[in-house]
């Protein structure tokens, strides 16, 4: 597998695992990851069927444990355009497919808080919107498992895999060219146009803190682009938060994130200061309920409006 178009996580990654990979699992084109642990001697409860009668029935997997979650920032994916691929790919590789659901049959609730999930906002998971499968395989003696949780929000998708087992039998992620469909998906300029409005999924700041991480960013880059082609026009960068504390609180605290956002795209993309405005909404406008640590991360965001045209 060719190395260009991986991310330098997904790169680190693999230099971490230090294993000879026997197969490549291919996520969508642009997936950022989001957060990876392995560990070199572990075990993981692999799910086998739904949650049931208050039990998760699982087998156990011993040997190197690796936990990846990937953020995919595209518009329009089904949880469905974000497992088939892999699934296909899983069963092409000889693993053979144990289980497999989605939301309810999986047991909802209950086998969303039963199962290995990494911590927001490394892996996001909406309640109703997400599939899980587990399989395995054995390649000369050698055993592991994988499994895989895909959610998505409006504005993203989200992959976790988890692997276990012997080493010499699992498979390298990698973010390369991509075989999930996305017919209908909107760039960042075209849901400008269309919308009026886009959220910059992949950006992270430091908790309670209007600082942005170090990134890179893949959503800035493009928005660097867009507004570079398009001199003319200008955008609101404006933030927003979970309900969590008081109103003018968190009304400043999205104004400094969104101003965070305008000045990395000054200071590191050169985008003309005149393009760019940066407000902050507090939590008045939330993209759902911030009845859930889930929801809360996601109301947590910066969204770009498009305000001028001339």
């Amino acid at each position: 597998m060719p190395a260009t178009g991986r991310t330098a996580a997904a790169a680190a990654l693999l230099s971490l695992l230090a294993v000879t990979p026997l197969s490549a699992l291919d996520l969508p084109r642009g997936a950022v990851s989001d957060g990876a642990q392995v560990r070199a001697f572990d075990s993981y409860a692999l799910p086998t069927g739904p949650w049931s009668d208050g039990l998760l029935p699982t087998e156990t997997f011993e040997g190197r444990v690796s936990r990846q979650a990937w953020r995919i920032p595209v518009a329009g994916l089904t949880t469905l355009q974000l497992i088939a691929p892999l699934r296909d790919q899983l069963e092409a590789d000889g693993f053979d497919i144990v289980f497999e659901c989605q939301a309810e049959v999986c047991g909802g609730f209950d086998f969303r808080f039963s199962i290995d999930v990494l911590p927001a906002p490394e892996m996001f998971v909406d309640l109703a919107r997400y599939r899980f499968l587990s399989a395995w395989r054995a390649v000369d003696g050698a055993r592991s498992a994988v499994s895989v949780l895909v959610s998505r929000t409006d504005e993203a998708g989200f992959v976790q895999i988890i692997q276990a087992g012997d080493a010499a039998a699992q498979a390298t992620v990698t973010a390369t060219a991509s075989r999930v469909t996305s017919a209908g998906a909107l760039s960042l300029g075209e849901a400008l146009e269309t919308d009026g409005r886009y959220i910059l999924s992949d950006l992270a700041f430091e908790t309670g803190s209007s600082a942005l991480g170090a990134g890179p960013f893949a959503s800035l880059a493009t928005l660097a682009d867009y507004l570079k082609a398009n001199p003319g026009r200008r955008v609101a960068l404006v933030g927003h938060t979970d309900s969590t504390g008081s109103l003018d609180g968190n009304i400043a605290l999205s104004k400094r994130r969104a101003g965070s956002v305008r000045q990395r795209l000054i200071d590191t993309h050169g985008v003309p200061a005149a393009q760019m405005a940066a407000e902050g909404m507090g939590y008045l406008a939330p993209l759902t309920s911030n009845l859930t640590p889930e929801g809360r991360d996601r109301n947590r965001r910066v969204e770009v409006i498009l305000i001028s045209t001339e």
